[in-house]
Formats: structure tokens, C-alpha cells, sequence
């Protein structure tokens, strides 16, 4: 059975830090590209940040130099640093295998102004 469970999301001021952890089980990790994914109210799921299997990431252009995805196949998880939070990254994270199409249920993280 295919699990991603989300951990870390919470509330924290602008300008704050926060790291979003992803735990696979159910599946082979290492092979599957890994992304972070967002839906804010009253607006469409967007791609944060993705990890390949072989480590290439890809960035939104709105948390390039700010967000930091990164992964640990021993772990069988995958983490987004995210520095320099602003209130417009208050959103409901989720986690995605896009090897296996499986979404996490998401943790949301509210950044206040």
C-alpha cells in the first residue's frame, strides 16, 4: 500500500523558516521523481519544486533562491527547506510520486504578515 505522509507545515511569520518532510512506504523510493506541490484558496494546485531521481531539481520561479528541495533515499524521504517565507506561500502542501501518482494529504503552512 502506497503512503506519503507530510510532516512540518505550521504557522510562522514572514521572513521565517520552515522544513516540509515527505516519508514514502510502499513504494521504490529511489527510482521515482519526488515533488512539492501547493493549492492556496480559491486557486489552482502549482508546482513548487521537483527532485529526480538522480538529483536535478526544478524550481517555480516564485521560490527560486528562497526554497530548497532536496532527498533521502535511505530515508525514503524527501524535504523542502523553505527560508525567507512570505505570506503569499500560505498554502496547503502537498507532497507527489510521479512515478506512482500518488499524492500525500498535504500540510498546510500559513506564513502571517
Amino acid at each position: 500500500q502506497v503512503q506519503l505522509v507530510e510532516s512540518g507545515g505550521g504557522l510562522v511569520q514572514a521572513g521565517g523558516s520552515l522544513r516540509l518532510s515527505c516519508t514514502a512506504s510502499g513504494i521504490i523510493f529511489s527510482i521515482t521523481t519526488m515533488g512539492w506541490y501547493r493549492q492556496a484558496p480559491g486557486k489552482q494546485r502549482e508546482m513548487v519544486a521537483t527532485i529526480s531521481s538522480g538529483g536535478v531539481t526544478i524550481y517555480a520561479d516564485s521560490v527560486k533562491g528562497r526554497f530548497t528541495i532536496s532527498r533521502d533515499n535511505g530515508k525514503n524521504t524527501v524535504y523542502l527547506q523553505m527560508n525567507s517565507l512570505k505570506p503569499e506561500d500560505t498554502a496547503v502542501y502537498y507532497c507527489y510520486s510521479s512515478y506512482y501518482s500518488y499524492w500525500g494529504q498535504g500540510t498546510q503552512v500559513t506564513v502571517s504578515s
